[in-house]
């Protein structure tokens, strides 16, 4: 996607991060895409919607009630896997407008036990989207606290951690391969002050993962975002046992060659240097690399698998059925939502399930066991 030529840096952070690069010089993709998502008064996720139709994009809780719901119950299940503790963190990462919370939270009505036993822990950095949160929950009469980091969230009991679209927003960092040798691929300035991708110095080269074979050929981008898949699996594991987690995200089970970051803003693809903390910034998820940062972590990891694979898995065609039947002047808007989770060109395939547990716990449901990735370099 090409920048328009006729305009120079138009945001508040693009014209900050110019002003700096003309400065110090070029700056690291990590550097960039953390800038654009959490800078202190300008960045992406700190105070805008993002989420819904108004906003930038809609996730899987926003399509269909369905999607939640079923993850409430697998929650469930899972918690009498763990023996049915009397108390259990709850924790999702990214909860967005706590759509997917509330429709967890009414499909636990039905486990009474485990209802009862849930503490809820939100882990968001976003001013506007807590308030939204805060507003969506407020009638639930089980516990419910806010986070900053998952760090905080450590107290000792089991723990059942979700998240839907978290992991592609880590920040990852990008090599370039050229003249025989790879470079840190950076963010600096064209000619005229745009901002634009330019090769920084010479580097040793990275370690690519098995399955990318060498040579490679000029202009090859290599991505990884190892450095913050490692910060964040320290803080998963410091939970303690028993753990169960869910991860459901964009990707692919194999690493690859190329760039994957993209921008989406007001639910298009823009160039993700074109409006720097106005757009929202992620790249794929290397879910062999996420396996193998679990591996190291001391925990089993189960999948992944499809979306569709796993929704099916776990009884989506049979919710929504039931739906339809409690509900048949909104069936055909039932099974449209239902249809887009599940579309083999599209979220069914593109997005993939995978799980982490305690290595006490049987496998988790929906998710079968899959040996898939070494550590990421």
């Amino acid at each position: 996607m090409t920048p328009d030529p006729d305009v120079s840096p138009r945001t508040p952070l693009g014209r900050q991060l110019a002003a700096r690069i003309k400065r110090l010089g070029p700056i690291g993709v990590t550097e960039y895409m953390e800038a654009c998502l959490h800078d202190p008064v300008h960045g992406y996720y700190r105070k805008r919607p993002a989420i819904g139709r108004a906003a930038d994009f809609v996730t899987a809780p926003e399509i269909s009630q369905v999607f939640g719901e079923l993850i409430g119950l697998w929650c469930a299940v899972v918690w009498r896997q763990m023996g049915e503790p009397g108390s259990v963190n709850l924790v999702e990462l990214g909860p967005g407008r706590g759509t997917l919370m509330r429709d967890a939270l009414r499909a636990a009505r039905a486990v009474a036990a485990f209802r009862g036993a849930l503490h809820v822990h939100l882990v968001e950095t976003n001013a506007t989207l807590e308030d939204l949160q805060r507003q969506t929950l407020k009638q639930e009469d089980v516990p419910v606290q806010w986070s900053g980091d998952l760090g905080e969230v450590a107290d000792g009991k089991p723990s059942l951690v979700i998240a839907n679209e978290f992991l592609d927003t880590l920040a990852i960092a990008q090599w370039v391969f050229g003249g025989g040798q790879w470079h840190t691929r950076c963010v600096g300035l064209d000619a005229a002050g745009r901002l634009a991708f330019v090769d920084g110095a010479p580097v040793a080269a990275p370690r690519l993962p098995a399955g990318i074979a060498a040579p490679v050929e000029d202009g090859a981008v290599f991505e990884t975002r190892a450095p913050a898949l490692a910060l964040w699996g320290a803080k998963l594991a410091a939970l303690g046992a028993p753990l169960a987690a869910l991860f459901i995200d964009y990707g692919h089970a194999a690493p690859a060659l190329g760039s994957s970051l993209q921008a989406v803003r007001a639910h298009r693809y823009d160039d993700p240097l074109q409006a720097p903390g106005e757009a929202d910034i992620t790249a794929q998820v290397d879910f062999a690399a996420v396996a193998g940062e679990l591996k190291s972590r001391g925990l089993a990891c189960d999948g992944p698998v499809t979306q569709a694979e796993f929704l099916g898995a776990l009884g989506i065609a049979e919710r929504a059925s039931r739906l339809m039947a409690a509900n048949p002047a909104r069936a055909g808007q039932i099974e449209t939502a239902i249809a887009r989770l599940m579309a083999p060109v599209g979220m069914g395939t593109r997005f993939l399930a995978i799980g982490a547990r305690s290595k006490g716990l049987p496998p988790l449901p929906g998710l079968p066991a899959i040996d898939i990735g070494a550590r990421a370099p």
